[in-house]
């Protein structure tokens, strides 16, 4: 056994096993230095404004460069809103496309069908951003806002929402354009995890006398959560860190509002609109602190997405 692990073939092999081995653990721990870095270097950028306002900088809804007075509350409320909506309608859009494409599209459908959702993914966020400023907000002032705001607007309880000004852009056009962005993503998720569903599974469920529905919502979904979940939290990401396309259509409002039809602002969109012109170290600390916050806001939508499977795991078979 000596004379065999003694050979310059056998020591060549470990070599390589040992070097590959040694090389993916330093880039996995790469990743992690990185990340903390990030964290790092946007703690420190946001300092000033930590010790000069402390938590009354995300309740404040001040935005005043010129007597440095800031406050995150417009811009985490535009973010969270704007992403609220794109996925209150592109996830139910993107699992009937998942849906269609998997379980109920002829064969020679799938194919183009398929590539065209895909193609949509690949469009710049400016273009979509332009389109929205360009084309779809006139449109949606002149045509839907005004229907909306007679029939919806004097509603009790969510009637607030749906009064303004048919202006077109608002933080509701911002959400409907990313959702239009984010469909593309879920639904190429959704439907490859679809397809990954052993066929044999499907064909007992439908011999059993089982609908489609029913096969999708018993069999389909159950076996394939992790991945749907998934392919919503990359859409929710998308939508929380857009930032080109939300600029165009939001408004880019400091004032705070909650009407749906309201211009408005997300942290993106103020990052992008005055990183660049900021001077003074109070202005800059704000807007890096509008960074760690969104940091902040991504890390723990994907630790709840974390905790949410595992609790779902953790629940498998407890109903048979």
């Amino acid at each position: 056994m000596e004379k065999y692990q003694n050979t310059p073939q056998l020591k060549r092999q470990l070599l390589i096993d040992t070097l590959f081995r040694n090389s993916t653990r330093f880039f996995a721990f790469l990743v992690l230095a990185l990340l903390v870095g990030i964290m790092l270097s946007l703690l420190v950028g946001a300092m000033p404004t930590i010790r000069h306002q402390g938590l009354s900088f995300l309740t404040s809804t001040a935005w005043d460069p010129v007597t440095e007075e800031f406050g995150a509350l417009v811009p985490i409320y535009g973010t969270l809103l704007t992403s609220f909506i794109a996925l209150l309608i592109g996830v139910p859009v993107s699992f009937g496309i998942a849906l269609f494409l998997t379980e109920l599209s002829p064969t020679w459908l799938k194919r183009p069908l398929g590539i065209a959702v895909e193609l949509l993914a690949g469009i710049p966020s400016i273009i979509y951003g332009m389109w929205g400023l360009f084309v779809f907000a006139p449109w949606f002032g002149d045509n839907i806002q005004p229907w909306l705001i007679d029939n919806l607007g004097e509603l009790p309880v969510i009637g607030f929402l749906f009064q303004g000004a048919p202006m077109g852009i608002g933080m509701f056009t911002a959400g409907l354009i990313l959702a239009i962005m984010v469909i593309p993503f879920i639904a190429s998720v959704m439907r490859d995890v679809f397809e990954v569903v052993p066929a044999m599974l499907k064909e007992s469920a439908y011999g059993l006398g089982a609908t489609t529905w029913e096969v999708v919502r018993n069999v389909v979904l159950p076996y394939t959560k992790t991945g749907v979940i998934g392919g919503i939290m990359l859409g929710l990401g998308r939508a929380l860190g857009e930032t080109m396309a939300v600029t165009f259509v939001i408004g880019n409002s400091t004032i705070f509002s909650t009407g749906l039809f309201d211009a408005g602002n997300s942290i993106a969109s103020a990052l992008a609109n005055e990183f660049a012109e900021a001077t003074s170290e109070a202005h800059l600390s704000a807007l890096i602190s509008l960074g760690l916050i969104l940091f902040f806001i991504t890390f723990v939508v994907l630790a709840c997405s974390k905790l949410l499977l595992l609790r779902l795991k953790k629940q498998e078979g407890r109903g048979t």
